[in-house]
């Protein structure tokens, strides 16, 4: 038997709330906007934030692209493309040119998002601050007062502990000179990317039903010393060894056949368009 859903899954009062918490989010860069997170047919965590907010916006002439640790075909790239077709019958590609909304689980695509795009981050923990401050109501209290003196103390004890600032992902953000940030998991090397973004940036958390925003062209710059400068993982005189990119993000692979390091683009679409010539 068939089972008929409203265009894209929720009731048209269910998008109408998630918009009107996005809309305060973009008004209000970098701050939380509650909103009443949905039950959905995916487990929480698996990207149920990002998805509710995708299905808010997304309209019959939107074009989808969803990535997942930079890959197009993973498991939970797949079950997302999947769900989003088969409630609204949009068109899917891997192109990022050719996409209007970007779906993404820690990572911004290579390729620059252009103006008109909406890219879409999946976020697990959208408080900065709960590393150090378990209360909600207190967490509330320290963002309204600006006072951030907890993430730079913990920033500096990584610098006594291990010489440098050990935050391998979801690195701190200062959105527009006025609120700390999780810019959700991505590497450090996204982080730039963040900064003056010609598209508009949302992030979604379902399981903690946090909503919040990076619009156009808004400064973004992640938390640093002046003497201990932040830095993106290096990949310096290291090469995509399949379309032979350098200033990307590459994975480390171990070689099974010599047992040596070899580096390919994480960004898999990419990868594949310089080597069909595309780009």
């Amino acid at each position: 038997m068939k089972i008929e859903y409203n265009f894209a899954f929720f009731d048209e009062g269910s998008k109408r709330e998630i918009r009107r918490a996005t809309l305060k989010a973009i008004a209000i860069p970098g701050y939380q906007v509650p909103f009443a997170s949905r039950e959905m047919p995916i487990a929480r965590g698996w990207g149920t934030g990002g998805l509710q907010l995708t299905l808010s916006l997304v309209g019959k002439e939107d074009v989808i692209k969803v990535i997942d640790q930079g890959s197009d075909e993973s498991v939970n790239a797949v079950n997302i493309k999947k769900l989003i077709t088969a409630t609204t019958g949009i068109n899917v590609t891997e192109a990022m040119e050719e996409a209007t909304i970007i779906q993404s689980r820690h990572r911004i695509p290579e390729v620059p998002l252009r103006e008109g795009q909406i890219l879409v981050l999946q976020v697990p923990l959208p408080e900065p601050l709960r590393y150090y401050e378990p209360s909600e109501y207190e967490t509330k209290k320290l963002h309204g007062e600006k006072e951030y003196s907890g993430v730079w103390l913990m920033l500096f004890e990584q610098i006594m502990s291990y010489g440098n600032m050990s935050t391998g992902a979801d690195h701190p953000v200062m959105v527009h000179d006025r609120y700390v940030m999780a810019p959700s998991p991505i590497p450090r090397f996204d982080n730039p990317r963040l900064n003056c973004s010609k598209a508009l940036i949302l992030f979604g958390a379902g399981r903690e039903k946090k909503v919040y925003a990076v619009p156009p062209h808004t400064g973004v710059i992640s938390l640093a010393f002046e003497d201990f400068p932040f830095q993106t993982e290096s990949f310096r005189n290291k090469s995509c060894r399949l379309c032979g990119a350098k200033g990307v993000y590459l994975d480390e692979i171990e070689d099974q056949a010599t047992g040596k390091t070899i580096y390919q683009c994480n960004d898999t679409s990419f990868c594949m368009s310089r080597l069909n010539g595309k780009i």
